[in-house]
């Protein structure tokens, strides 16, 4: 569970990133969340991921109410979570395993874990004969692909993707998004940020948009629009 209860943001040159945004997002949903550069997507994400503090309002992820979490703390809330961005951000002298085994070890996973969360996550992204090589010897949808999969192997609830398709040709994004949604059919909730209207169109789901900070459209699958009221929980259907 996802709860944004009038939150803003506002960065310390003046910018509005956030204004008043509520929403829920419920377990196991897969949203898309839409706008133009400078709309607010990316620092929506980095509030939920606990990256960046809000002025105002109340954030819950799961049972952690981020707004008032102890800095302490925060690395118990990203364990619930992964977190892919658009350029990958994979370290270039360690191999395809050493990436993804990176995030299980810092947190002291036991060895032979490690070696089975791995092998399963490549796996499932379609990369496990890639285990030896580096990031520089894979394509820039394989790199993703291998982002991803260092996103998923601690298992998380809830998976960001910040524009994940950003950086890639059409097709190649397009197998990027199938993934996320297969990745989603296990049960893992994805909030995926995009400006790219042919790939919501491809596989429709719940779309939130923004603009200007604001929260513009809230729309579901089937096209129903839902406004949210400031006081958290409580919802409007026109």
């Amino acid at each position: 569970m996802i709860i944004l209860d009038n939150i803003s943001k506002r960065f310390r040159d003046g910018t509005k990133a956030l204004q008043q945004v509520s929403l829920e997002v419920e377990p196991g949903e897969f949203v898309y969340l839409k706008g133009k550069s400078g709309s607010g997507k990316s620092t929506l994400l980095k509030v939920l991921f606990g990256q960046e503090k809000v002025n105002q309002g109340q954030v819950l992820v799961s049972d952690f109410m981020v707004t008032s979490l102890k800095e302490n703390r925060i690395h118990e809330l990203r364990r619930k979570m992964g977190f892919v961005f658009q350029d990958y951000q994979l370290l270039q002298y360690k191999t395809v395993y050493e990436n993804i085994a990176y995030v299980l070890e810092v947190t002291n996973y036991p060895e032979d874990e490690i070696r089975s969360r791995v092998v399963d996550a490549l796996e499932l992204v379609g990369l496990k004969h890639k285990v030896f090589d580096f990031p520089r010897d894979c394509s820039g949808g394989e790199q993703q692909r291998i982002a991803i999969a260092r996103a998923i192997v601690h298992d998380p609830l809830i998976l960001l993707a910040d524009e994940p398709t950003g950086n890639l040709d059409p097709h190649t994004g397009y197998g990027i998004l199938k993934l996320l949604h297969k990745i989603n059919q296990t049960g893992t909730t994805v909030i995926m940020a995009t400006h790219d209207q042919s790939l919501v169109d491809k596989m429709p789901s719940r779309v939130i948009e923004l603009e200007n900070g604001y929260l513009a459209k809230d729309r579901s699958k089937d096209h129903t629009m839902l406004i949210l009221s400031s006081r958290m929980g409580e919802q409007y259907v026109i």
